[in-house]
């Protein structure tokens, strides 16, 4: 079971606290008359020069805190005070002056609050709360935040407290608190069920795999489905990854922890669409059961998958789940993934790409992305790769030979499985911050999730 839930860093007060100015240099000459003279004069004697993090703490007359200065670059993010969160002593404090953008600040130090403690005695605690500006819908925020701190402690968790079995766990807490209900296709059911390649990628682990089906709002409303890779752990299987590669394997089911993120706010929102998150739970391992490279699988729409890699097993689960989905004919097939190297290669572990054939689509969620400092960046699903997915023995190949373009093959592998939809995105993420941020500590990460959650809302909330 996951720890309790992570207070949210907000005050409720309405007056008082500690008021903290956003300075850049520029903003020095006219400090004193922005501020008071005193507190002018007190950051020149603490050498305070509005350097990006640099931080001064103005005491009043008896010693106590009677302000914060905090320095901010020329072209930072607005979510950069994040780190606030975690450097300021306990109390209550708002911004004072003029804010680029209040709301996103607001998140950022929230965000930035954010400490996976589940395994240290000492616990952390929200004793540094932010009033949130009047212009600001804190819900929202709140919102926002808890389904960030879903996300990082689903991914942040070992795999030996987040298998399938605690995964589905997950799944059915926040449909409880939602009123959404939930069903399960496990074990050998799954071949019954026609789930195959489901099955064979997590039948060699001692906790069976798993296909999870959350379902939530009004039947008869528009239809948003949302499909995560859940695997818990990737060995590689038979394809057996170095240790090197293999030690963060258990962000590995960072696009269900993401999904389950951007569900809970899209249930927060309560957006009238007919929600459904399929996640295909499994544990990649090795065993005398175990899936070979050159297998070759049935899978649920039909063609048969030539195995050229059993470490390439995340896009064999999202087929089928992808294959099942789109049985529905939704009006938007979101799919999130910790899929593929190539992705990181290309665009490093801060910036996902997104993959989808519809234009109109493309351009809003890149705006949304840019909107939310949550950026994404659309790779094209090059028809021309197709070719790359051959195979002399069944339908397809499941991974393509050469080694060229593999987040571009994965997504067309994918496509394949995609037909009746009336829009699909397919995200491929790191889920993880490997170097600490404002809002961020190192560790597991919501990608996309704001950004995506802003189009559902824009498409479907009128």
């Amino acid at each position: 079971m996951r720890s309790s839930p992570h207070p949210i860093a907000i005050s409720r007060k309405k007056t008082g606290g500690t008021s903290i100015w956003l300075v850049a240099k520029p903003d020095l000459a006219k400090l004193s008359a922005v501020t008071s003279p005193a507190i002018a004069g007190w950051a020149a004697q603490a050498g305070f020069a509005g350097r990006h993090g640099q931080l001064c703490l103005v005491p009043g007359d008896g010693g106590e805190l009677a302000a914060v200065l905090f320095g901010v670059g020329e072209d930072a993010s607005p979510m950069g005070v994040g780190s606030l969160a975690r450097r300021l002593p306990a109390g209550d404090y708002r911004f004072a002056g003029k804010l680029s953008d209040p709301r996103l600040a607001s998140l950022g130090w929230l965000l930035g609050a954010y400490s996976f403690d589940r395994y240290k005695k000492t616990k952390s605690d929200a004793k540094v709360r932010l009033m949130v500006p009047d212009c600001v819908d804190a819900q929202e925020l709140a919102s926002a935040a808890r389904a960030t701190f879903l996300a990082r402690d689903m991914i942040n968790t070992p795999a030996n407290d987040m298998g399938p079995a605690e995964i589905e766990g997950e799944v059915r807490r926040l449909a409880r608190s939602h009123d959404a209900k939930v069903s399960t296709i496990k074990g050998d059911n799954l071949l019954k069920r026609n789930l195959p390649m489901i099955h064979a990628v997590g039948r060699a682990s001692a906790h069976a795999p798993r296909l999870i089906d959350l379902r939530w709002g009004k039947t008869g409303a528009r239809k948003v489905t949302l499909v995560g890779k859940g695997v818990a752990f990737d060995t590689g299987g038979l394809n057996l990854k170095p240790g090197s590669s293999m030690s963060l394997m258990k962000k590995d089911m960072g696009g269900a922890a993401n999904v389950l993120a951007l569900a809970a706010m899209i249930m927060d929102a309560d957006l009238p669409v007919r929600l459904r998150v399929l996640i295909p739970a499994v544990e990649n391992s090795v065993s005398g059961n175990s899936f070979r490279p050159g297998d070759v699988l049935p899978s649920r729409k039909g063609p048969t998958v030539e195995i050229g890699n059993t470490d390439a097993e995340g896009r064999l689960i999202l087929a089928d789940a992808l294959a099942l989905a789109d049985e529905e004919r939704p009006d938007l097939l979101i799919d999130m993934a910790t899929l593929t190297g190539a992705a990181r290669v290309a665009l490093g572990p801060d910036l996902p790409p997104f993959f989808t054939d519809d234009q109109a689509l493309a351009v809003e969620l890149a705006a949304a992305g840019e909107a939310e400092q949550d950026p994404l960046w659309r790779l094209p699903l090059w028809p021309g790769y197709q070719s790359m997915l051959s195979s002399r023995i069944a339908d397809v190949c499941h991974i393509a030979t050469g080694g060229f373009a593999g987040a571009v093959t994965a997504a067309l592998f994918l496509s394949r499985f995609v037909e009746h939809a009336k829009a699909w995105i397919h995200l491929d993420i790191f889920g993880w911050v490997p170097k600490e941020k404002p809002w961020a500590p190192i560790g597991g990460e919501a990608q996309g999730v704001r950004a995506l959650q802003r189009v559902v809302a824009n498409r479907f909330a009128k």
